[in-house]
């Protein structure tokens, strides 16, 4: 959907992997991407943590990659080239379809310690592979998800950062995110629109290199409300808010009846779609963009990406996990990387 930005010699910061549940897809995708390096065009990255997950995966799923312990993120490109390179501390066992207590633990100490390397200047940026939230509840993760997670790590609100789901084909915003459909009018605000959708404007601008950026944003009932007949959010709340957004001139437009915004026609017409609840954004960004759908969260002072799928602990350790959202998520927080490192420069 953009040109790759262009990278700067003078900022060549490697990305930090996170290691994801290692009994999900996340060690072999991370083993993939590596693979498909210079094909893909992936920038340097190391995997934070579980060296001996990443040596036992290649083995059993026959991959010739072989993997190096680094002692500092600053030997990322040294190692690249010639071995994945694996920031050496924590580690575990290869047990793929068989998440434990262990494997969670292992997991979110890699994505604490990829979050900390990027805030700290070290990493250009984290890619964080698949978690499997339930089971890093018990080891003491206390966040929704990872977007909520990076914002509290980053000294953010929550509602500082915006999960944006991008493709080749589509971007969307969810307005609401983890909650019961249910809840869906009542967090509803016109303050909470604006707020996402300028934070959504800005980084197309910054990360993404839109000049101006063309926000289309959704109805949330059947047919945009049909002038009230359906419900009144859209005339109470969202048409104020994207009268807020213009008065900004940020070029927003709508509500738009979400079942028809995602037309091959009508996706012309914007560059993001601010959408009201979680499956408004996802269903059609996966149905469209599965396999390379990433997403990124906006309004940090630090880049992340993700693959946009989950753990797949039914396919783990099958040979069957697909890289291409993973080497997306590395190629976009390069690019992001690169942009924001020529606009500092």
């Amino acid at each position: 959907m953009n040109g790759r930005a262009a990278a700067n010699p003078a900022d060549e910061r490697p990305l930090a992997l996170s290691l994801g549940d290692p009994a999900g897809i996340g060690p072999e995708l991370a083993l993939r991407s590596w693979l498909a390096r210079d094909d893909a065009g992936v920038v340097p990255f190391a995997v934070i943590f579980g060296f001996e997950v990443l040596r036992e995966a290649a083995a059993k799923l026959a991959l010739d990659v072989p993997v190096q312990r680094i002692e500092t993120l600053a030997n990322t490109a040294d190692v690249f080239q010639r071995a994945l390179p694996v920031l050496a501390d924590k580690d575990g066992r290869y047990t793929p379809g068989m998440p434990n207590p262990d494997s969670a633990q292992l997991a979110l100490a890699s994505l604490e310690e990829a979050t900390r390397l990027a805030f700290c200047g070290e990493a250009g940026g984290v890619v964080t592979a698949p978690i499997a939230k339930s089971l890093l509840a018990d080891v003491g993760f206390d966040h929704p998800g990872q977007t909520e997670y990076m914002a509290a790590a980053c000294g953010l609100d929550p509602q500082a950062s915006v999960m944006m789901l991008a493709g080749p084909r589509l971007r969307t915003v969810p307005v609401t995110v983890h909650c019961a459909l249910a809840d869906v009018s009542g967090l509803l605000s016109k303050d909470l629109i604006v707020a996402r959708a300028t934070i959504v404007a800005t980084a197309l601008k910054n990360d993404f290199g839109i000049a101006n950026p063309r926000l289309a944003v959704t109805g949330l009932n059947p047919h945009a409300g049909e002038d009230g007949r359906f419900g009144r959010e859209e005339i109470e709340v969202i048409a104020p808010a994207i009268a807020a957004l213009q008065a900004q001139r940020i070029n927003a437009t709508g509500p738009h009846p979400g079942d028809a915004l995602f037309t091959p026609r009508s996706r012309k017409t914007f560059d993001a779609a601010i959408c009201m609840y979680h499956d408004q954004a996802l269903i059609p960004l996966k149905a469209l963009d599965f396999d390379e759908g990433v997403n990124v969260t906006l309004g940090l002072p630090i880049v992340r990406t993700s693959p946009d799928h989950g753990t797949a602990f039914d396919i783990a350790g099958t040979g069957l996990a697909d890289p291409g959202a993973t080497i997306a998520a590395l190629c976009m927080a390069g690019d992001i990387a690169a942009r924001r490192a020529c606009a500092r420069a």
